[in-house]
Order: C-alpha cells, then sequence, then structure tokens
C-alpha cells in the first residue's frame, strides 16, 4: 500500500495527497492505493503539482493500516507525519488533533 507525500512549497510543511483533490497537513487523511495504476496516477498528480510549483520533494511511500491508521513504514516517514523525535511539544504531535502517528 501506498501514499503520496509531498512538503508544501509556500511554508515547507510536509503534506499528503488527500481523497479529495488536496494536500491534507495530515497523514490520517492521505488516500491510499494498492495496485500500479493507481500508483500511477498518484505520481501524476504529485508530477503536475511539482511542475505547477505547489510542492517539492514528491514521493510515493511505503505504508500499513494498523487498525485503520496509517503508518509509514519507513522511520523518515514516521518522523515527518509527527513531527521532532526530541521534541513532542513541537511539530504535527503537539497539535490538540493530532493522532498517533
Amino acid at each position: 500500500m501506498k501514499i503520496l507525500t509531498a512538503n508544501r512549497l509556500t511554508d515547507g510543511e510536509a503534506v499528503w495527497f488527500a481523497a479529495d483533490g488536496t494536500w491534507a497537513e495530515t497523514i490520517d487523511a492521505a488516500e491510499t492505493v494498492g495496485d500500479k495504476a493507481d500508483e500511477a496516477r498518484l505520481e501524476a498528480i504529485g508530477k503536475a503539482a511539482y511542475d505547477n510549483n505547489e510542492v517539492v520533494d514528491v514521493n510515493l511511500i511505503d505504508v500499513s493500516l494498523v487498525d485503520g491508521a496509517i503508518q509509514p513504514l519507513r522511520l523518515r516517514e514516521v518522523i515527518r507525519a509527527a513531527g521532532p523525535s526530541n521534541r513532542h511539544d513541537l511539530g504535527k504531535q503537539a497539535r490538540p488533533a493530532a493522532g498517533a502517528a
């Protein structure tokens, strides 16, 4: 299973492509795909957003669903989803609506 992630160009915020066609600030809103055709569709969306100067560092990343929650498989992506690992009072993890990433 994969999702599309990037950094928003205007402020550097880590974002994930959502099923509603927007770039969401939380990983739980990300659209998950499981086949090559949908992966190619997400890659095309990411390329278009990059070409339009909306996002940078566009990547498809591997995730799994754990009790219905999206969990990145790589540590780098876990940190991007939550915030700094040494300061839990900063980043997405410090926001009131933040889930456990």
